[in-house]
């Protein structure tokens, strides 16, 4: 636990911006907020990622840390709409693709609670960017509601993957999985993606 924390901390240090939210797309309607998230190869990453890790935990993670996940960024959401300022917004995206790839390619066994508040921790920088998003002049509810849908929906794709993968004994193809999740963070932080 205390290497994982260490890891972390210098991913998160030591990232540079992933800049891959503000200005990209419409923020103006339901269908836009469905959309978005499969427009961003770090969105994606995560939002399978926190499925992933969800299935091989298995129980309530299934549902508590996809759940915290789409929760907690809608408060971030929020935040960015109202232009409260949170620090580190584009590193702490960045840091969630590899931390994330990491904790589902060594198949990380944490408390129900310890998952869930990385988890949260993450998504208030992935609502906070996509709330910064949306123009003053309109409500942002339409677009935040669709980002939601489209977020639970690749949570659903990573757990289906996951479980899957063990119904069929592929289990290591997750954990492989989560090295190509940590690959795709290394890429965005090297400007390869």
């Amino acid at each position: 636990m205390k290497r994982l924390l260490v890891t972390a901390a210098v991913l998160f240090a030591g990232s540079a911006p992933a800049f891959a939210h503000v200005g990209v797309g419409s923020t103006e309607s339901f269908a836009a907020g469905i959309a978005h998230p499969l427009s961003g190869l770090d969105h994606m990453t995560v939002m399978v990622a926190v499925g992933l890790w969800a299935a091989l935990k298995g129980g309530r993670a299934l549902w508590v840390w996809p759940a915290t996940f789409v929760g907690v960024m809608l408060i971030g959401g929020a935040l960015g709409m109202a232009h409260v300022p949170v620090p580190f917004v584009e590193p702490g995206i960045l840091a969630s693709v590899v931390a994330l790839g990491i904790l589902v390619a060594l198949a990380v066994d944490l408390p129900l609670w310890v998952g869930a508040a990385i988890i949260g921790l993450f998504a208030v920088f992935h609502g906070h960017a996509h709330g910064a998003e949306v123009a003053e002049d309109i409500g942002g509810f339409e677009y935040m509601a669709g980002f939601a849908l489209g977020t639970a929906s690749l949570h659903a794709l990573g757990i289906g993957l996951a479980l899957f993968a063990a119904r069929h004994s592929l289990r290591p193809l997750v954990r492989v999985a989560g090295v190509v999740c940590v690959a795709i963070g290394a890429g965005l932080y090297a400007g390869v993606f």
